[in-house]
């Protein structure tokens, strides 16, 4: 996934940075700095859309209606949807996980990413439902957490809590306050 991010940054970078510095004649430097400073992005894109690939196989896609890239930050480059984004993960079985908010920033070198308003994942292959205002997603560790009230919602439960931290595609998790009724299953 971080490939497919550094992969859509730098095509859009490239293809903007291009354009600009065909139109203009100050110095590249120059150019970066300036949008730098005024904390302006490199790229804009509206209606993203990428699919990405490993080995001739789709597990990655992403849409957003509104991208802007700071890859030119020098300390925390990063990349904001300001207007939301899905993300649609396919792993081997070809079982999907998706992950929509109305509003994200991915960090470049850390690869975590805060999705924050209306936040709703959903694994479908293990019929579960996280929902939340706010969740980081560390992608190195394939991660989530929040510490922000979330509403679960599984086969047999419903449960409400406080701050989680949940495997990437919902089988485990910690939950740290919660309530609501919970099925277990004495026999394992």
């Amino acid at each position: 996934m971080t490939k497919s991010f550094k992969n859509i940054f730098k095509n859009i970078a490239v293809v903007l940075t291009t354009a600009m510095f065909f139109s203009c004649g100050n110095d590249i430097q120059e150019v970066r700095d300036f949008l730098a400073d005024k904390n302006l992005p490199i790229g804009v894109a509206e209606n993203v859309y990428n699919i990405h690939t490993d080995s001739g196989k789709v597990d990655l896609k992403l849409a957003a209606p509104l991208l802007y890239d700071y890859s030119n930050r020098q300390r925390h480059p990063y990349s904001e949807f300001p207007k939301g984004l899905k993300i649609v993960t396919l792993d081997e079985n070809n079982d999907s996980l998706v992950v929509t908010g109305n509003y994200a920033i991915i960090y470049s070198n850390t690869n975590i990413s805060e999705i924050r308003d209306n936040v709703v994942i959903t694994n479908y292959v293990e019929h579960k439902k996280l929902l939340t205002e706010q969740l980081f997603w560390d992608q190195k560790t394939k991660y989530f957490y929040t510490e922000k009230p979330f509403t679960l919602i599984t086969l047999t439960d419903t449960i409400y809590g406080v701050g989680l931290d949940a495997s990437e595609d919902l089988k485990t998790y910690m939950i740290k306050e919660n309530r609501g009724s919970i099925y277990i299953n004495e026999s394992n």
